[in-house]
């Protein structure tokens, strides 16, 4: 083969995937990157997700678009209310966030919008999402016996302790304290693990892990991710000492295994609120920060928080 003729052939071959690409582009609707989700419904209402596929323990950002302000607006996920909120007093556009648990099951949800129109009539419009299973690595630890086999006063403890987190994860503040992006509770740190892995401890089975590690040295200054109100601040058989806060509309972050708790129940936070300091208290196999995020009672990647203004 000519140089000449290999330089054509490269030539319609670079011209042939610059139009594949303009084609692909041109495919999009305006104002719609790929994987979004866009629902025009009755009286000019438009649902919006930022993703129509996607995994266990993910966080899906939702909007409402064209919602008259003194209308009533509510959103059902699955069976579970989803808070919905605008930015300002005369906005048209409702924000939300939607939780997808780390043990949601794979299928197809319906994110559904109930509201009544100016004559009083109740009207409602669905977009669909796809959940599909996480992929999510396995790992074996040793950790003390009693954390894997308590006693009987132990198992009853950290009974108790489930029972107060459901009870605080399970409450709704309908407001939201929190001003801009989430940020995450560690200076200089820009990268955390482990969430969702499957754990093997002292070679028995155990619940996913539903938060993100941080390793840092002992003693660094944690922070809280966002403003918000301290709903919890002790000690906990797991977790060690524990520190959550409420940032309204069912969201709340949490920051575990503490060497020491900075706040008490009650107490107002911002971003620049130490809270706590790095440890290794509860079940751990060394000094990290276990940062949780949950988003209407569903454990979520506490990473994709940081990603978005909610």
């Amino acid at each position: 083969m000519s140089l000449t003729s290999d330089f054509m052939r490269r030539k319609r071959k670079k011209i042939l995937g610059i139009m594949v690409l303009v084609a692909g582009v041109l495919a999009v609707a305006p104002g719609r990157l790929p994987g979004q989700v866009r629902k025009t419904c009755e009286g000019g209402v438009t649902l919006k997700l930022n993703a129509g596929v996607t995994a266990q323990g993910s966080l899906l950002i939702v909007e409402v678009a064209g919602a008259k302000p003194l209308a009533e607006f509510a959103g059902d996920w699955d069976g579970r209310a989803i808070p919905l909120w605008r930015e300002g007093v005369k906005t048209g556009t409702l924000h939300g966030l939607i939780g997808v648990d780390l043990e949601k099951a794979p299928g197809r949800y319906a994110w559904k919008v109930s509201w009544k129109n100016a004559a009083g009539e109740a009207k409602s419009c669905s977009a669909f999402v796809t959940v599909r299973a996480g992929k999510f690595p396995t790992e074996r630890l040793t950790v003390e016996k009693q954390f894997v086999q308590p006693d009987p006063e132990q198992e009853k403890r950290a009974e108790e302790d489930q029972k107060k987190m459901r009870a605080i994860f399970e409450s709704v503040t309908p407001e939201h304290y929190w001003d801009g992006k989430f940020q995450l509770p560690l200076k200089g740190v820009t990268t955390g693990g482990n969430f969702g892995r499957r754990r093997i401890l002292n070679g028995e089975a155990r619940s996913p892990h539903a938060g993100v590690d941080f390793p840092a040295l002992a003693g660094t200054p944690v922070f809280a991710a966002q403003a918000g109100k301290v709903a919890l601040a002790e000690e906990l058989y797991y977790s060690g000492n524990t520190v959550v806060i409420d940032h309204g509309y069912g969201i709340y972050t949490l920051y575990a295994h503490l060497s020491a708790i900075e706040v008490k129940p009650g107490d107002s936070v911002t971003p620049a609120t130490e809270v706590g300091k790095v440890g290794a208290t509860g079940r751990v196999t060394g000094p990290h920060l276990h940062w949780g995020l949950t988003v209407e009672r569903a454990r979520v990647n506490a990473m994709e928080i940081v990603q978005h203004k909610p």
